[in-house]
């Protein structure tokens, strides 16, 4: 293997190629499933390529943990993040005991169960993103328009976040998620740390006042819920109680998001099977997995090893850092022998896009039926769509998708 790959592993660039990423991972995969990186200015990792040593990692959540490190970063990074301190407390930097109590605080809302209550809403939401999509016409950018708006205002409805708020939540996700992409970032004296800690301190402020509202005005929404929480029976402490926010605020809606424009870019880049879809509709439930599986929205997750352990033939110590490759595994030809066709109708799909085990996502089934609602309204009022030019990806090795989705259509007949 050469230095090029791991350089091009920590890249933020790498998934705005496509073909290039695919291309790496599939030689990854063939060559150095579990590939031992040593990119210059990155502490060193193992590349964790194959599904199933995915899925191994992943339910063993006391042997590989998700503390300290929950995306990879520089060395100097983790340097400047070792003088000034972390500021969040997230689920997804939590292990054990802590994460089950703060994840069981909001988990019976995304349940399929309570969901039930949601339907209307959700449905309502999908309903007024198509008809801005026809009223746009015949020309727009999916992914700005429509697709990043759709999926913040149903999570934004269910915080209880007014709508002229949902503008300034969503550039601070952007920068938050894409702390690279010149498009998105926020540049603070050239350190990434500092920008990343000013946007934080920028949610945390917004919602320092949401939790006095509702600790005033309760409602029936997450948000009060989550100003009145306890865990471990005492009143939940302030930065968990805002990282819980954050995490709500940013993961609620941006993965979603990356689904909804990548998956309309997956259609049109295969009409054949877009046309199976519009004329079998009832293969939605399965073209929306598909969906999940080729866009992949989390590029990855780290993960630490607690001891030593074999994975793969091959000695991680305790201490070692695992980088976990979402998109990669979910080509797998051992799971997937034709995973680099876009099949609507694919079954079953073990596609592992929300991840697995005690981490598994928390939002997923709200966003199947993001998904579902949207592409049906869209599929009985859309007709003819095509794309203008070429789409652009966020710059992003953590939560990316179209950036620019540019397309002309028309509304379907009546």
């Amino acid at each position: 293997m050469t230095s090029s790959i791991d350089e091009q592993l920590v890249s933020h660039e790498l998934f705005a190629d496509q073909p290039r990423a695919r291309a790496l991972f599939a030689q990854l995969r063939r060559d150095d499933p579990l590939h031992y990186t040593t990119a210059e200015g990155y502490p060193p990792f193992w590349a964790v390529t194959k599904h199933a040593d995915i899925l191994e990692v992943e339910r063993q959540q006391d042997r590989f943990i998700n503390a300290p490190l929950v995306f990879m970063r520089s060395t100097e990074e983790l340097r400047e993040r070792e003088r000034t301190g972390n500021p969040l407390r997230v689920l997804l930097g939590m292990d054990g005991a802590d994460h089950r109590a703060h994840r069981a605080l909001v988990q019976a809302w995304f349940m399929p169960q309570n969901l039930k209550n949601l339907e209307l809403m959700v449905s309502q939401r999908a309903t007024e993103m198509v008809d801005k999509l026809l009223e746009r016409g015949p020309e727009c950018d999916f992914a700005r328009d429509i697709g990043q708006w759709y999926p913040l205002k149903v999570i934004m409805s269910l915080m209880g976040v007014p709508d002229e708020d949902h503008p300034h939540l969503l550039r601070l996700t952007q920068q938050l998620l894409a702390p690279r992409d010149p498009d998105m970032k926020r540049t603070v004296g050239g350190s990434n740390i500092a920008a990343i800690k000013e946007v934080v301190g920028d949610f945390f402020a917004y919602f320092t006042k949401v939790v006095a509202d509702r600790r005033i005005n309760p409602r029936d929404d997450i948000s009060t819920l989550l100003a009145n929480a306890q865990v471990h029976g005492q009143p939940i402490g302030q930065m968990e109680l805002m990282s819980l926010f954050l995490n709500l605020a940013t993961a609620g809606h941006d993965t979603t998001a990356s689904s909804l424009a990548g998956g309309l870019q997956a259609l049109l880049e295969n009409p054949l099977e877009f046309e199976k879809l519009r004329a079998q509709p009832e293969l939605l439930p399965s073209a929306v997995e598909e969906i999940f599986r080729w866009t992949t929205p989390v590029k990855h997750f780290c993960r630490t090893a607690t001891e030593d352990y074999v994975l793969r033939g091959k000695q991680v110590r305790k201490g070692d850092i695992l980088m976990l490759f979402y998109p990669s595994g979910n080509l797998d030809e051992e799971v997937f022998p034709d995973g680099e066709q876009f099949r609507v109708d694919r079954t079953p799909n073990r596609h592992i896009a929300f991840g697995s085990g005690a981490h598994v996502c928390l939002g997923m089934h709200l966003s199947r039926m993001e998904l579902k609602m949207f592409f049906k309204e869209f599929l009985r009022k859309v007709g003819r769509i095509e794309m203008i030019g070429k789409p652009e990806q966020v710059l992003s090795n953590e939560v990316a998708g179209p950036k620019h989705l540019h397309v002309r259509y028309e509304a379907a007949l009546a």
